[in-house]
């Protein structure tokens, strides 16, 4: 399993968020955050952005925390990057 999750420093609607994202597959990335109860609305491509809240959860179900750089560096290497051009 190769779910990362990085450090929640985006701030929005009163609370930090994190991003949550498989160097493997989407579909792993699903199955875990459905394990997790993380809601289909979370999901923006190819992340799901979560709440700082529920971090401790998420490493304790084996997700690995990395830096912002690492996971976005991961991201791209797996191929399931989503560019910024093409998320309009």
């Amino acid at each position: 399993m190769s779910v990362l999750v990085d450090e929640p420093v985006w701030p929005a609607h009163g609370r930090l968020w994190a991003h949550l994202v498989s160097d493997e597959s989407l579909a792993e990335l699903h199955a875990f955050a459905q394990m997790h109860a993380i809601p289909a609305r979370s999901f923006d491509l190819d992340h799901y952005d979560v709440p700082e809240e529920i971090i401790p959860r998420l490493l304790a179900g084996g997700a690995e925390q990395v830096g912002g750089k690492e996971l976005v560096r991961r991201l791209i290497a797996s191929g399931l990057r989503v560019p910024a051009r093409d998320r309009r």
